[in-house]
């Protein structure tokens, strides 16, 4: 079967891996010959490329910057990409016929390539379903609820229409699109939460790791990803503001994003020393910094009204540490947390209720590691690539 993955993130074999690399692997490992277009920001100052990547056809399209850029420039490329996607597509793909189409949100204007592929080659379409866009936004501020998000709106209801299946990263997903959107069939809708390829290895901590980035002798919680409006990460600096005098507890951020300047200057001005925010680092340290840090932190803006699932909670589940989450009232991470028996949870903006959760964790080295082994579990049995393909591979099979 030839299957066609568009992304806008696909690193690089030598660079790391995400979801859908892990995915894209799968598929390949399975039998299928994959094909990948994916988003080349110009910024990198490449042309676009194919290149064979660990035996899958990655075609890096060479279009506009999304990342680290402001709103507008941002949705300028987003709305550029569809007919740059498809030129590029009918000119290094040419004469492969696929059998199905594979794509994420974010963007929603991929609907156009997807819908294009799957009529010219009466192939099925599988929308994997990560951001909820444009509410998303809208609930951050960051659009008003005037003609720009009546027209994201349309898109994405195309985007609904035009897919055969769609899979959602949990139960309060699938119900939040059936509410707001009464044209989707609910047959269409299929819960397929955040997966990972796991490390079936029992390595043993590297704690010349802690050494590497002066966090010896230390208690560490992690926080790894964007660094955006969407984490809401001045709440997380409010809770490190009430240890500031607690040489011996840490808060490691890692990642980049549009806050992170920001965060930057607010850590100086609170002279949160107890606070280390670092850059991306290499896929390598920060498995083996998690590995070695005593909690997993999950953080979502208070204002959210849509189900949101942070793909971080993987890292933290194989690594068998627990989780300290702050979160919106409108996601089901609290339900999926409690079901695991692998973290504490809060609502972002209860500064108490958060620091009581810190402080359980803290004190209880039992506790810490029998929710890790729940995590462990949770993932094992849950979320792996593997059953992340044959979800897929099973829904599709049905028609």
């Amino acid at each position: 079967m030839n299957v066609l993955f568009l992304m806008i993130s696909f690193p690089e074999s030598s660079k790391g891996s995400n979801l859908y690399t892990d995915l894209a692997q799968e598929f390949h490992r399975n039998g299928n010959e994959v094909y990948v277009a994916t988003l080349l920001e110009s910024k990198y100052g490449r042309d676009t490329c194919l290149q064979d990547e660990q035996g899958l056809n990655v075609l890096r399209i060479k279009c506009g910057d999304l990342f680290n850029v402001g709103a507008i420039r941002k949705g300028l490329s987003t709305i550029r990409l569809p007919g740059i996607f498809k030129q590029a597509i009918n000119t290094y793909f040419k004469g492969v016929k696929f059998d199905l189409v594979i794509y994420p949100t974010p963007p929603i204007t991929f609907a156009s390539v997807a819908n294009y592929i799957k009529r010219r080659d009466r192939c099925k379409s599988y929308l994997i379903l990560r951001d909820i866009f444009p509410q998303n936004a809208r609930d951050l501020g960051m659009i008003s609820g005037g003609p720009v998000f009546a027209y994201f709106r349309m898109l994405e209801k195309k985007l609904y229409t035009i897919s055969d299946h769609i899979g959602c990263m949990s139960k309060g997903n699938v119900e939040y699109v059936m509410t707001h959107n009464q044209q989707v069939k609910r047959e269409k809708l299929e819960l397929l939460p955040n997966w990972k390829k796991v490390n079936r290895e029992s390595n043993k901590p590297n704690i010349a790791i802690k050494k590497k980035y002066g966090l010896e002798n230390k208690f560490v919680a992690i926080f790894g990803g964007n660094l955006g409006k969407p984490q809401e990460l001045d709440f997380l600096l409010e809770l490190a503001a009430l240890y500031r005098e607690r040489d011996e507890i840490a808060f490691l951020i890692i990642g980049d994003g549009t806050e992170r300047q920001r965060l930057q200057a607010k850590i100086h001005k609170m002279a949160l020393n107890n606070v280390l925010l670092k850059e991306r680092v290499p896929t390598s340290d920060y498995d083996a910094l998690v590995g070695v840090c005593d909690i997993g932190l999950i953080n979502l803006n208070r204002h959210f009204t849509i189900p949101n699932i942070p793909s971080k909670t993987l890292s933290y589940f194989e690594a068998g540490i627990p989780i300290l989450a702050a979160v919106d009232r409108s996601t089901d991470f609290g339900g999926i947390l409690e079901e695991a028996q692998a973290g504490l949870c809060s609502v972002t903006g209860e500064l108490e209720e958060y620091r009581e959760n810190f402080e359980k964790l803290y004190r209880d080295e039992s506790l810490r590691k029998r929710l890790g082994r729940n995590g462990r579990n949770y993932l094992d049995k849950n979320l792996t690539v593997e059953q992340a393909y044959t979800n897929i591979k099973r829904h599709l099979s049905n028609g």
